[in-house]
C-alpha cells in the first residue's frame, strides 16, 4: 500500500539560522551607545560640510564688501600705494614682525644707541688696504667689518656738510660757517664754497633772490687731532667732504652734460691720455668757476691742503675725499688734483668714497685718475637713478670710476620694496643700507647698531607701514605720550637738528 507524501509544511516557524546571520542580527541587537556613537559621527560630517561651504562663500562676500567699500573715483594706481606692492610689503612685513622686539625697536629708534656706537678696531697695520691701496680687493663682497665702519664713518662727514648749509644757507665767504660735526676727533680748518658759472638776468635775480645765489656752502675741510685717534687709525688723516645738489643754479649746472677738457696747472708729471680726459661741463664750472668774493672750489682746496700737509710734514697723513650725489662728482675731481699735484708731493695717499655718484668724466679721464694713485670707491644703490647719469648714450664717452660698492634698498628690512627715487638717493637711505650690508647674497645684518631715526624722519612715507606703526607707538611710550604722527613727519632738517644727537658744533672762518 502506497503512502502519499507529506504536504509543504505550513508552518509560520522561522526556519533555523546560521552562526553569521546570527552574529548580525546580534549586532543589530546591541546597546544604544553604538548608535549614539553612530549618530555623531553623521553630526560631524555635516558641519565639516556646512564649514566647507561657509569658507567658499567668504571670499565672494569679502570681495563684494570691500566694492562696497571702495570710492567711486580712485586715483591711478601710479599715484598711490595700493595694489601688489601693498599686499607684499604686508605679507612680508607681517612675516617679519616676530624677529623685530620691542626691546630692539627702541634701541633702533633712539638718535644714539644706549651702548654707544659699533666698536672701532685698531686699523693701524691694515689702514692702506682699507685706504684702497690694492683697490680694496677681497674687502668688499663679503663687506670687512673694519671697512664697514670707515664707510659709515665717512658718510656720516658728508651728513654734516648738509647739515652746515641746511643751517644757513645764506652763508658767505668770511663769515662764520656751523658744521654739526659728529666725530670729536677731527677738527675743521675751512669751510669750502662752490660758486655756479651761471647768473640769472637782473629782474629775476631781484624777483627771487635766493634763487640767484651763486656761491653756497659745499662743504669743509677737517683734520684728525686726537692722538688717540691717530694712534688707532695709523695715521693722521684729511677729510674733504661735500654735500649733493641743493639750490637752484647747482641743479641748472647738472644738466650741462657736456665734456670740456679737464686740465689742471698744478699737476706733476705726465699722465697717459692727459690731454684726451675730458668731464662733465657742470661740475667743472662749478669746480673751477671764482665767486665775486671768494677763490674757485679748487682754489679752496689746493691751498688748505697744502697748508696741512706743510703744517703735519713728516708723520704719516692720508687724504679721504667724500660726497654724496654732486659731491661725489667733485670728490672725483678733488682727488685727480690733489693726486697729480699736492699729494703727489707729499707723497700722501688719495681715496674716494663716494654715495650716490654721477659719471664724472670719459674713459681717458678715468684711466688719468687711475693712474695717478687716487683710489675711488663707490657707493652705488641699485634702484638709484643718479649713478646712471649721464647715460652713456647719446652721449657716448662718459664711463665710472674707479671700484662699485653695490648696495640693494630692497634688502633693507624697513624699507618699502616700492621706495620711491627720493629715497634711493638718500644721503641716510646709503649709510643704513651700508651698516646693514653683510654681502651680495646675504640677508640684512641683524645686529647693526645704527638708529633709524632719521631714516623714519627723513623717508617715513617709504620706510614700511608695520615699523611706521611700531615706531609711532613706541615714541609715545617713550615721550610720555606727547608723540604721535607729528614726531615722525619727515624733513631734509630732521639731519640737522636731531634731539639728543651726539655731536659737535665748531664754527670756522675762511
Amino acid at each position: 500500500m502506497s503512502t502519499a507524501a507529506a504536504p509543504p509544511s505550513l508552518s509560520l516557524h522561522r526556519p533555523a539560522v546560521t552562526a553569521a546571520a546570527s552574529a548580525r542580527v546580534a549586532t543589530a541587537a546591541a546597546p544604544p551607545s553604538n548608535n549614539a556613537a553612530h549618530l555623531a559621527s553623521l553630526d560631524k560630517l555635516f558641519r565639516d560640510r556646512g564649514r566647507a561651504a561657509v569658507e567658499s562663500a567668504a571670499p565672494v562676500v569679502a570681495a563684494t564688501q570691500q566694492r562696497r567699500q571702495q570710492p567711486l573715483l580712485r586715483l591711478p594706481s601710479f599715484l598711490t600705494r595700493t595694489g601688489a606692492a601693498r599686499s607684499g610689503e604686508d605679507s612680508s612685513s607681517a612675516a617679519a614682525a616676530p624677529l623685530l622686539s620691542p626691546r630692539r625697536l627702541e634701541r633702533l629708534l633712539q638718535p644714539v644707541a644706549p651702548d654707544g656706537p659699533s666698536p672701532r678696531g685698531n686699523i693701524a697695520a691694515a689702514w692702506r688696504r682699507l685706504h684702497g691701496e690694492d683697490g680694496w680687493r677681497g674687502l668688499l663682497d663679503p663687506l670687512h667689518p673694519d671697512l664697514r665702519r670707515e664707510i659709515v664713518r665717512y658718510g656720516e662727514f658728508v651728513d654734516a656738510a648738509y647739515g652746515a648749509f641746511l643751517s644757513r644757507p645764506d652763508a658767505e665767504p668770511g663769515r662764520r660757517a656751523r658744521v654739526p660735526l659728529q666725530d670729536a676727533a677731527y677738527r675743521i680748518t675751512a669751510p669750502l664754497f662752490a660758486t655756479s658759472s651761471i647768473g640769472l638776468p637782473t629782474w629775476l635775480a631781484a624777483a627771487a633772490p635766493c634763487a640767484a645765489q651763486r656761491t653756497s656752502l659745499v662743504g669743509y675741510v677737517a683734520v684728525c687731532d686726537s692722538p688717540a685717534e691717530i694712534q688707532r687709525m695709523g695715521r693722521r688723516d684729511i677729510v674733504i667732504a661735500l654735500r649733493g645738489t641743493c639750490t637752484v643754479l647747482e641743479w641748472a649746472e647738472n644738466v650741462r652734460a657736456g665734456l670740456v677738457p679737464a686740465t689742471h696747472h698744478d699737476s706733476t708729471g705726465a699722465s697717459p691720455d692727459t690731454s684726451n680726459a675730458k668731464v662733465e661741463c657742470g661740475f667743472w664750472n662749478l669746480y673751477t668757476t671764482a665767486g665775486d668774493r671768494s677763490p674757485s672750489l679748487s682754489e679752496m682746496v689746493v691751498s688748505e691742503v697744502r697748508r696741512l700737509l706743510d703744517k703735519y710734514k713728516g708723520e704719516e697723513v692720508s687724504i679721504t675725499v667724500t660726497g654724496h650725489s654732486l659731491g661725489a662728482a667733485l670728490a672725483v675731481l678733488i682727488a685727480d688734483e690733489l693726486a697729480g699735484g699736492v699729494a703727489a708731493r707729499a707723497r700722501a695717499p688719495v681715496a674716494v668714497f663716494s654715495f650716490g655718484g654721477p659719471r664724472v668724466g670719459n674713459r681717458a679721464f678715468a684711466a688719468r685718475v687711475e693712474a695717478r694713485g687716487a683710489r675711488v670707491l663707490r657707493v652705488v644703490n641699485a634702484h638709484d637713478v643718479v649713478p646712471r647719469f649721464p647715460p652713456g648714450l647719446p652721449l657716448p664717452g662718459y664711463a665710472d670710476v674707479g671700484r662699485e660698492l653695490r648696495l640693494d634698498s630692497r634688502a633693507s628690512p624697513y624699507l618699502r620694496p616700492d621706495a620711491d627715487a627720493a629715497c634711493c638717493h638718500d644721503l641716510e637711505a646709503y649709510i643704513h643700507l651700508v651698516d646693514g650690508f653683510v654681502g651680495s647674497h646675504c640677508p640684512f645684518r641683524d645686529n647693526a647698531k645704527r638708529s633709524i631715526l632719521r631714516l623714519v624722519k627723513n623717508q617715513g612715507g617709504n620706510v614700511k607701514q608695520l615699523y611706521m606703526s611700531k615706531a609711532k607707538d613706541m615714541r609715545i611710550q617713550l615721550d610720555g605720550g606727547r608723540g604721535g604722527a607729528a614726531d615722525m613727519a619727515g624733513s631734509m632738517l630732521g639731519r640737522v637738528d636731531m634731539p639728543g644727537a651726539a655731536s659737535t658744533v665748531v664754527e670756522c672762518v675762511h
